[in-house]
């Protein structure tokens, strides 16, 4: 047995990294990838930016990490002002921890120790989404409608029920355009009803789905029917915004653009651009007070929750972010590239649909343009794409099985919002010729 098989990974054959330039990364024989996904998005600014390192460094030779249980931190208090400020008044409460699955089951336990301090304990179900993603914890992977990954744990994983995708593009059977978002909405309705409100504690979804759907945005109207079905039902509202959150979007929080207030908010990915792992759940003030009233404390958190370091590295990432105005270039040139790739690609088909919001693009890829019917699962064109990318030196994140049964094909583009024009337009450019060469 290999060292990398030993070690819980098939790594035999991937290039070695070395180092990180702005938006390139170098292996160790001197090859240039361009990132044009920021890893699965989550290099907000790029690798090895010297202000990041600067402050990583400076904080290290402090010390590395006061007990969040024992001490609060200078990076600490000033992060969970700014993540604050940008979620709005009606939040007053975060707690961090190292990846985006710990943020969702940290959004799960809040949910239900928010209940449980009402008097409600019953209130203790999940309603999600098809189609989802929320993390690989076996709480966060219980809220994934996502087979696949779901599949080897699937006897031990929690009873949550499972509503319609909220995707335009391949709609319920019989929906479709103006009747979708009533059709949802109904659905969530009669999903709570059913299974008793007493017994819900929350709603989750993402804003955007990710890797389960391949950059779905959901349609207008809809954040704010399924926040009428919540409050109609006393259910909480979580927003997932792991992936597309934290500016992805080109607004701080991803249900900004939706103009509704969630309950309890989950990032990770973009909050520290992957210089440390970090993630956060945050969640409104009324329901951090009425927690704390019952049970004296948010029951919720890890040994390294609040790691001094990363805190550092994520308030250096979104001064950075907030200095050099990059959610507004987000926000605008996001639209200009989303664009460019649709014109790039426009003389392929294949290509069935682009779509996304600010630096959050998916592609779909269809057999046919009429009937929107995928290619076959064997065929794996997503995974062919995406090698012809990487021998061409250029980094995406491809999805399969968004069209169910195994089938579907998209790719995912999320560069760093301070991608310079020049490697914009070879990031377009390399994608267009991925494309070409797995059609061919």
């Amino acid at each position: 047995m290999s060292v990398n098989r030993a070690i819980g990974w098939d790594l035999d054959g991937l290039p070695r990294i070395v180092r990180g330039e702005g938006s390139y990364l170098i292996d160790a024989t001197g090859r240039r990838y361009l990132d044009g996904s920021g890893g699965p998005a989550a290099f907000s600014i790029g690798h090895a930016h010297p202000e990041v390192n600067a402050a990583i460094t400076a904080q290290l030779a402090q010390v590395a990490c006061g007990y969040r249980y024992l001490f609060t931190s200078e990076p600490l208090e000033q992060l969970t002002a700014l993540v604050l400020r940008h979620c709005g008044a009606d939040f007053g409460h975060v707690v961090y921890c190292a990846s985006g699955s710990e943020a969702v089951e940290g959004a799960m336990k809040v949910a239900l120790q928010y209940w449980n301090a009402r008097a409600l304990p019953s209130k203790c179900r999940f309603i999600a989404r098809q189609r989802s993603y929320h993390g690989s914890t076996l709480g966060a992977l219980s809220l994934s409608g996502f087979d696949e990954r779901r599949a080897p744990f699937a006897r031990s994983l929690l009873d949550v029920s499972f509503v319609s995708a909220a995707n335009a593009y391949r709609p319920p059977p019989g929906v479709a355009g103006d009747a979708l978002v009533p059709f949802l909405a109904d659905e969530l309705d009669q999903r709570i009803r059913s299974l008793g409100a007493g017994n819900v504690a929350a709603f989750v979804f993402e804003p955007v789905v990710g890797a389960a759907g391949g950059v779905v945005p959901a349609p207008p109207g809809y954040a704010q029917a399924m926040r009428e079905v919540c409050d109609r039902h006393d259910v909480l509202m979580i927003a997932d915004e792991v992936m597309c959150g934290s500016g992805r979007c080109g607004t701080w929080s991803a249900m900004a653009h939706e103009g509704v207030v969630p309950d309890i908010i989950a990032v990770a990915k973009g909050l520290a651009g992957g210089y440390i792992p970090l993630g956060a759940t945050i969640f409104r003030r009324a329901l951090g007070a009425t927690i704390i009233e019952a049970h004296g404390s948010i029951l919720t958190g890890h040994t390294f929750s609040g790691h001094t370091a990363a805190c550092a590295a994520g308030l250096a990432v979104q001064r950075i972010i907030e200095r050099d105005a990059l959610l507004e270039r987000v926000r605008t040139r996001g639209a200009t590239l989303q664009q460019e790739i649709r014109a790039a690609l426009a003389r392929h088909a294949a290509v069935g649909d682009v779509r996304g919001r600010g630096y959050f693009i998916g592609i779909e890829l269809v057999r046919d343009r009429a009937t929107r019917q995928p290619f076959p699962a064997g065929r794996g064109l997503s995974n062919a794409i995406n090698r012809h990318a990487f021998d061409d030196g250029l980094i995406i994140f491809p999805c399969a099985g968004n069209a169910g049964d195994g089938l579907g094909d998209t790719i995912i583009i999320a560069p760093p919002y301070n991608a310079s024009e020049a490697e914009l337009a070879e990031l377009v450019d390399k994608l267009e010729r991925a494309v070409a060469r797995a059609l061919r």
